[in-house]
C-alpha cells in the first residue's frame, strides 16, 4: 500500500487485485465483508477535507487508486506497480473472470431499473449470469431496520460480492453501514460502473483516460452536475500533494480549514 493525501492506496496492480478478489471469494474463503473502493481525487480530498469520511476509507480493506492522479503522485512515491484499478475496468474483469464459476454478486446501486438492466448487460457482455439480486437505494438516507432488511435479501441471495454503484462519499459510507447486516465475501464501490456498463453513461476515450483527462470528458457530458466540484477538486488535489512533498500534511479538522 502506498499512501496519497493520508489515505493507503492499492499499489499492487489492477492484474492483481483481479486474481486476489476471485481468490478471496473461493468456497472455502472465509466470509469477511471486506469493503472497497474505487478511490479518485475526488474521494481523496473529500477524505482529506473530513475527517470522519477519512477514517471510513482507513476502515476499508482497499481503497483501489480510481484515477491516474492518484496513479502518478504513487509512482513518484516509488510504487513501481501501481497501476489504474478504474472502478468500471475492475467491475468488468472481476466479471469476465468470474463468469465460469460459483461465485455470485448483488447489484446495489442506480436510478430506478439501472440494476436490474446491469443484470442483463453483465450476461451480454461479460458472459456472466451469476447475479444473485439487485437493489435500488432510495435517494435519502437509509434507516437501521432498512439497511437489516436489504442484509437480509443480500444473505438470502448467497451473493459473495456486493457492488455498490453510488457517487462518492455516500457509497464508501453506504458500504460500511451494509457490513454490518451481511454475510459476504466482499463489499465493492465502483462509482459510475452502473451507468456505463448499462450504456447510460458515455465513457472518456481511452487516450482521454491515459492522459488523466477523463474528468474534462465527464465535466463537458454533464457541465451543470460536475462543474462546482471539478473546480475544486481538480486543483485541490495538486495544491495538497504538492504540500505534501514538501512538508508532511497534518490532517486535523483544523489544519484541514486553515490550509483551504
Amino acid at each position: 500500500m502506498t499512501k496519497v493525501l493520508q489515505v493507503q492506496l492499492y499499489d499492487a496492480g489492477l492484474p492483481s487485485a483481479v486474481q486476489d478478489i476471485i481468490q478471496q471469494c473461493q468456497p472455502t474463503a472465509t466470509r469477511q465483508n471486506k469493503c472497497v473502493s474505487a478511490t479518485g481525487a475526488h474521494g481523496l480530498v473529500t477524505a482529506f477535507k473530513e475527517p470522519e469520511f477519512k477514517s471510513v476509507l482507513d476502515s476499508f480493506y482497499w481503497n483501489l487508486p480510481d484515477g491516474m492522479p492518484g496513479v502518478w503522485v504513487g509512482k513518484l512515491k516509488g510504487a513501481k506497480q501501481m497501476t489504474r484499478c478504474y472502478g468500471p475496468d475492475f467491475f468488468k474483469y472481476v466479471f469476465e473472470s468470474s463468469a465460469d464459476k460459483s461465485i455470485k454478486h448483488f447489484l446495489c446501486g442506480g436510478q430506478e431499473g439501472v440494476a436490474e438492466e446491469l443484470k442483463q448487460a453483465v450476461g451480454r457482455k461479460f458472459g456472466n449470469y451469476q447475479v444473485a439480486g439487485t437493489f435500488c437505494p432510495p435517494f435519502r438516507e437509509m434507516s437501521d431496520q432498512e439497511f437489516q432488511a436489504l442484509g437480509e435479501q443480500i444473505n438470502r441471495s448467497g451473493a459473495n460480492i456486493v457492488w455498490i454503484g453510488l457517487s462518492t462519499p455516500k457509497q464508501e459510507r453506504f458500504a460500511r453501514r451494509l457490513a454490518q447486516w451481511v454475510d459476504v465475501n466482499f463489499i465493492v464501490t465502483v462509482g459510475a460502473a452502473f451507468d456505463f456498463h448499462t450504456d447510460r453513461v458515455k465513457q472518456a476515450p481511452s487516450w482521454m483516460q491515459r492522459m488523466s483527462l477523463e474528468w474534462l470528458f465527464r465535466l463537458m457530458s454533464e457541465p451543470k452536475r460536475l462543474y462546482k466540484r471539478y473546480l475544486e477538486i481538480v486543483p485541490l488535489f495538486i495544491i495538497l500533494n504538492v504540500k505534501e512533498f514538501f512538508s508532511p500534511i497534518k490532517q486535523t479538522t483544523a489544519s484541514a480549514n486553515q490550509q483551504l
